[in-house]
């Protein structure tokens, strides 16, 4: 079993949700990122999505676009990513992380390393989960396969757009857990309609077996309690990039963990109430 499914796994058993935050690595400071990853986890992350520079990143609204352009400015690439990595590792091997971004920079990993350079050195750093936005599913299925040989997770994203098929092809391949995009548009974008969700989730849990996270809209402890409600996992991305950007160095880790720890109480607060009427 993956550190990623022992985790939901584990959660599920006691009827908690899974809260996963998303930072883009090397921003908003280069030499920060370990250490966000660090309070994040302290806080209350189960699994840390760590998005991969990117030039054209087509999922991506302004904040998080914004955040890998200055990371790519700093020249943070791929290696780099892996190195935050490893650096985490030292200090965490319990919490997963996974790597989210697109296919261009595995790809370039690969030509200017080796053919299955990027999955060897990606699990060698501790990485935990791969999520390649731009990687369908019935385009990689010798990729999803040699990521399972090396205890790797490939994550797929689902859509309001999501058709039947589409659905039941990710439900063949994924593993770790799948993401629910709730918006039509890009990260940060629109209003969050949880009835939607609500509608959704049950649709996809009909051909996909690993757990649901929820992500794009999500801010506070109000909209996290409610697509919690109808999901295993809660995916914070764009509000927590906002809320890092806008802090010094100095106290940027413990914004991004005193953040974590509002949205893990309240999280932690559903799990008791519905609980208590089970």
């Amino acid at each position: 079993m993956s550190r990623i499914a022992a985790t939901l796994s584990a959660l599920q058993a006691q009827g908690r949700k899974a809260l996963i935050p998303y930072i883009a690595a090397g921003d908003p400071f280069a030499d920060a990122t370990v250490e966000i990853m660090l309070a994040l986890a302290e806080g209350g992350a189960d699994i840390i999505e760590l998005g991969v520079p990117f030039s054209d990143p087509m999922a991506d609204g302004p904040v998080i676009a914004q955040a890998s352009e200055r990371a790519l400015t700093r020249g943070i690439g791929l290696t780099q990513v892996l190195g935050y990595v490893r650096g985490f590792r030292a200090a965490n091997t319990a919490t997963p992380v996974v790597l989210m971004g697109y296919a261009n920079p595995v790809e370039r990993y690969d030509q200017k390393h080796g053919a299955g350079a990027f999955i060897q050195d990606a699990a060698a750093a501790g990485v935990d989960g791969l999520l390649v936005v731009d990687y369908p599913p019935e385009e990689c299925e010798v990729f999803a396969a040699d990521l399972k040989a090396a205890g790797l997770d490939l994550i797929f994203l689902l859509a309001p757009t999501s058709t039947e098929a589409r659905i039941k092809e990710v439900g063949r391949i994924a593993t770790g857990y799948v993401y629910y995009v709730s918006l039509k548009g890009v990260t940060g974008a629109g209003h969050l309609d949880t009835g939607a969700v609500a509608e959704a989730v049950p649709r996809i849990r009909v051909h996909v077996k690993v757990p649901v996270g929820v992500g794009f809209g999500i801010r506070d402890a109000v909209t996290a309690q409610a697509v919690a409600l109808v999901s295993d996992a809660v995916v914070i991305g764009s509000r927590l990039v906002q809320i890092l950007q806008a802090e010094p160095r100095e106290t940027v880790a413990a914004a991004g963990q005193a953040f974590m720890a509002e949205i893990r109480s309240a999280l932690d607060a559903l799990s008791i109430q519905t609980g208590e009427h089970r």
